[in-house]
């Protein structure tokens, strides 16, 4: 089974770029998709672009939009903050519509520092799938080895099969598992289908996985990860979405975009295509 391969635009984080550059950087690397930030979109619409001008770009490159990164509090228990998250969530999806983009991440953010009661969050995520659904795009849930609610894996299988939804889709990170857990196991329990998107990257050996950031990522074969077990999963699994090189990486950044697509890409199909 070949892999198909996406950037999500943090890794290549430049003061000067546009979303437009982006998709031309990660379309020059020889990627297959793109996924943007929605800050990223705001800010191009806010100097006057369009997001049908994103489209019809990424389009011309032939480059699929993946999915958006956003932060709506979908989760939260107080009413108030969910009801102001719902409408972010609901902007979200408008976007995503117009940029014909199949998927907005749905990550634990607002419950990701306290533990709340996974149950409610089913509840809650059932609720954001229906909004979703108003847009024809979906929600993948995603958690965050960060969060103390939301961290593991177990814990969106349970939101996943609890939310009364069929065909929930989820969204892992090799990072987050590591963090999380310690370890990558779990996720061959997501089953066909299941898994809609990885963010692929790889953890170094130090600092340790109490004190590692999202800052310290590097380049998939790199770091710690068990890329042949990851991938055995995956193939496991049939997974048939795509590898989404995701880095935070300033080191990286100060290199310059064309020079970190490439290498990233060159390292991720290193990892997975022997």
């Amino acid at each position: 089974m070949a892999f198909s391969f996406c950037l999500n635009t943090s890794t290549i984080r430049s003061d000067s770029a546009s979303v437009l550059d982006m998709i031309n950087t990660a379309a020059d690397a020889g990627y297959d998709g793109i996924e943007p930030w929605v800050q990223e979109l705001d800010d191009w619409v806010a100097q006057g672009g369009s997001l049908e001008q994103v489209r019809a770009h990424a389009a011309d490159r032939n480059l699929a939009i993946v999915n958006l990164i956003g932060f709506p509090e979908w989760a939260v228990p107080e009413q108030d903050r969910r009801e102001q998250g719902l409408e972010e969530a609901a902007r979200c999806f408008d976007m995503a519509r117009a940029l014909a983009c199949p998927y907005v991440a749905a990550p634990p953010f607002g419950i990701h520092d306290r533990e709340v009661e996974l149950l409610p969050i089913a509840e809650r995520f059932a609720a954001l799938v229906d909004l979703a659904a108003e847009y024809g795009v979906k929600p993948l849930l995603e958690y965050w080895g960060i969060a103390r609610t939301l961290g593991h894996t177990g814990e969106v299988l349970l939101v996943a099969a609890e939310c009364g939804r069929p065909g929930v889709q989820m969204l892992a990170d090799v990072f987050h598992m590591y963090k999380g857990s310690g370890h990558h196991c779990g996720f061959e329990h997501f089953g066909a289908g299941r898994l809609g998107l990885l963010h692929v990257n790889d953890i170094p050996a130090t600092p340790d996985r109490a004190h590692v950031t999202d800052a310290d990522r590097v380049y998939p074969g790199d770091g710690l990860a068990p890329w042949p077990e990851i991938v055995a999963t995956l193939h496991r699994i049939g997974f048939d979405g795509m590898l989404s090189l995701e880095l935070f990486n300033e080191g990286y950044w100060a290199q310059g975009p064309e020079v970190v697509a490439r290498e990233g890409l060159k390292k991720l199909r290193g990892c997975v295509e022997g």
